[in-house]
């Protein structure tokens, strides 16, 4: 399976920057529901009202999905991959 990978970058409510990525199927080309999945981990993490655009979020690249992404893609549309500040 082949993912879409978007590189995310948002300030928190402490001015400290989280880095993530929002994993979605290959086929979903609307930036507005990744972006969505976005705000719904932002809220997840008491980081709703986050600006959270094209500028904080933007496609990156293509890639094989690993199994734990394919798991949480078939369950919920997507995966959140934590890489810095997200906890």
């Amino acid at each position: 399976m082949k993912v879409a990978v978007w590189d995310t970058y948002v300030t928190r409510k402490d001015g400290s920057v989280m880095h993530f990525d929002i994993i979605v199927p290959e086929s979903l080309k609307d930036s507005e529901v990744v972006r969505a999945h976005g705000r719904e981990y932002l809220r997840s993490k008491g980081q709703e009202g986050q600006p959270l655009t094209a500028t904080e979020c933007i496609f990156c690249h293509l890639e094989e999905a690993r199994p734990e992404w394919q798991a949480a893609i078939q369950q919920h549309g997507h995966y959140i991959y934590e890489m810095e500040n997200c906890h």
